[in-house]
């Protein structure tokens, strides 16, 4: 649940054992479902136009932590279903771009610890001691990426360039957090193998 003045933003976290059907589907709700209705109501205009789509989309559509499934899985989508559209976009040379940024100071990295510590106390006695290694470690380890959170205007960087964009239809930011994002793309090629084992 979103603390109070925060329901614009929605980032579900915990374990996936632990989490509601209904917070699952307002986190696909927000992230995926409302892009695409909006990229579906804009369409015949952007045709018209020759126009471009840009999605922002995130580094954990391309890695996932422990605790972070319905938030990634939201990110995942978003990157399977623009890749589907930079394909039935072609004939009408509508291009797709991703924007991937990694950590970025904005009110989510501000306050996800207290977030993350608010969903900790939601989660049953039962869960909080099945996940207690898991939940102990992600902590910290949001602590540190809080610490490495880049400029966000590096983000609006991004998107103002991607209308220029001719030959990468992704855009991975480099920020402040670039060695996370390149220990991400690495940590890819190790999956399965769980950062906890």
């Amino acid at each position: 649940m979103p603390a109070e003045g925060s329901a614009w933003r929605i980032i579900v976290q915990g374990p996936v054992e632990a989490t509601s059907l209904d917070d699952l589907t307002r986190q696909l709700d927000v992230n995926v479902t409302s892009q695409i209705a909006v990229v579906q109501a804009v369409l015949p205009q952007l045709r018209e136009a020759r126009g471009r789509v840009v999605f922002i989309s995130s580094v954990s559509g391309l890695i996932t932590l422990p605790g972070t499934g319905a938030y990634s899985a939201s990110k995942y989508a978003l990157e399977s279903l623009a890749d589907a559209l930079r394909m039935e976009l072609r004939p009408w040379r509508i291009p797709v771009s991703l924007i991937e940024p990694g950590p970025t100071r904005t009110d989510m990295w501000g306050d996800v610890l207290e977030d993350y510590d608010r969903m900790t106390e939601q989660l049953s006695p039962a869960h909080r001691e099945l996940y207690a290694s898991h939940l102990a470690g992600n902590r910290k380890l949001l602590g540190r990426m809080q610490r490495l959170a880049g400029d966000p205007e590096k983000v609006v960087a991004a998107v103002d360039r991607a209308p220029q964009v001719k030959e990468k239809a992704r855009i991975r930011l480099e920020m402040a957090c670039d060695k996370l994002q390149r220990s991400c793309c690495v940590s890819r090629l190790m999956t399965p193998m769980s950062p906890t084992r």
